[in-house]
């Protein structure tokens, strides 16, 4: 595996491989690799020549009471990580060569895909996930982008912007992948304390409780929300945030619940905020 810490030499070596005929998979991360990162890595390789991960903890996605300071960055580690599951390159870019002295003037925004649920609870968020995605798409220049289902809205912003700007990238969207205790992957998990991890597991318990009233029948939306959020507020200790159900392209709520709609949710817990969701 080879580091890669300008955009210059990244356009250099995408102009090399280009050149070569081969196709390039590209797996965007913040780092604090885990299990899940590394199944987009498998992802990336099945469709791709060359996989490209990116580690750039993104300062424009955060609000500015968030943890942007505290983010764990652990690049020695994701090194080795990424190196062992067949990373070919990593691309590790400043925010000095990002965003040169200034945010961008430009930004992405995410229109009504971004509006509610995460967009509502961070705002400007999305804008800075297009933004940065926008720019490693230009930068690498990717036949196939690998995003995880766990930031299912994030997804559903990426997929919109791709197909309303025309960018020539496929996305490819991997499962959630979960702890043996139900829990999604997620490199905030690594803040909660044992207790905390318990109350936190809530959020997936009221999900799969919805599903599993879905697959016995249950079709309107407003009694699957209402399940969830009766098994979430009860819990001591635990701040639910939202929990909807809504069409997984369009973030919008629906009435009826189809096959391929989400119910999506997040909560906070002490100083860590989770999210999760389950596509019916």
């Amino acid at each position: 595996m080879q580091q890669v810490d300008t955009i210059a030499e990244m356009r250099s070596l995408v102009a090399n491989l280009r050149t070569q005929g081969k196709s390039i998979s590209l797996v965007p991360t913040m780092g604090a690799l885990h299990e899940g990162h590394l199944k987009l890595v498998d992802e990336a390789r099945r469709v791709g020549d060359t996989v490209v991960m990116s580690i750039f903890v993104n300062p424009l996605q955060f609000g500015p009471t968030e943890d942007f300071a505290r983010y764990p960055r652990t690049l020695e580690h994701d090194s080795q990580l990424a190196e062992e599951r067949g990373v070919d390159f990593l691309f590790t870019p400043t925010k000095e060569d990002m965003y040169p002295s200034y945010a961008p003037v430009v930004q992405v925004h995410s229109g009504s895909v971004g509006k509610e649920w995460e967009g509502a609870q961070r705002p400007h968020h999305f804008e800075g996930v297009l933004t940065v995605v926008a720019k490693l798409f230009h930068i690498v220049m990717p036949d196939v982008a690998v995003f995880g289902q766990k930031d299912l809205q994030q997804v559903a912003a990426v997929k919109a912007m791709v197909r309303d700007l025309n960018f020539p990238v496929g996305i490819l969207v991997a499962p959630i992948v979960r702890d043996p205790d139900g829990m999604a992957m997620s490199s905030r998990n690594r803040y909660l304390s044992v207790k905390d991890r318990e109350l936190g597991l809530k959020l997936s318990q009221a999900l799969f409780a919805a599903r599993d009233a879905f697959q016995r029948g249950e079709r309107r939306a407003s009694a699957l929300e209402a399940m969830g959020w009766r098994m979430l507020e009860r819990v001591v200790g635990l701040t639910p945030r939202y929990l909807a159900v809504v069409n997984a392209d369009t973030f919008q709520r629906v009435n009826t619940v189809r096959h391929g709609d989400a119910a999506v949710g997040a909560v906070r817990v002490g100083e860590t905020r989770l999210i999760d969701n389950i596509i019916f």
